[in-house]
């Protein structure tokens, strides 16, 4: 994502080419670059946390992107996140979407770890016209 820049992209750099961390760490997440089901994610970043990474090149600071709960659920409303799988053939100007996971949250983050003990949670495929 470091590599990635426009308007929907959240801001995200490799820890290890910081000079200095952004003021505002409250608005981050820390991510290992090798993970999964959210292990290792951490939302209450600190200088701190930071200073101790014993492999900061290992690791991403990626600004936090704030879910709206807009899926009415038993219990309570339901984050969703749609994931889009695209490949860019060679001679088109226009990559081609052939895939989506539509993915569902009722915790502090979308993942696994985040809804253990949740309902009405998980990833379905999202159908368009």
């Amino acid at each position: 994502m470091p590599l990635l820049k426009g308007k929907y992209v959240p801001k995200c750099y490799y820890v290890g080419d910081l000079e200095s961390y952004p003021d505002d760490l409250e608005n981050y997440v820390l991510k290992p670059l090798f993970s999964f089901a959210g292990a290792g994610v951490e939302l209450n970043v600190t200088k701190d946390m930071l200073d101790a990474l014993a492999n900061k090149s290992n690791y991403l600071l990626q600004e936090k992107v704030s879910y709206a709960p807009v899926i009415d659920a038993p219990g309570e409303p339901v984050k969703c996140e749609i994931r889009m799988l695209m490949l860019w053939p060679q001679n088109s100007n226009q990559p081609i979407i052939i895939n989506n996971l539509v993915r569902l949250s009722k915790g502090a983050m979308i993942g696994v770890k985040y809804n253990k003990d949740k309902d009405w949670v998980g990833g379905s495929v999202g159908f368009f016209e």
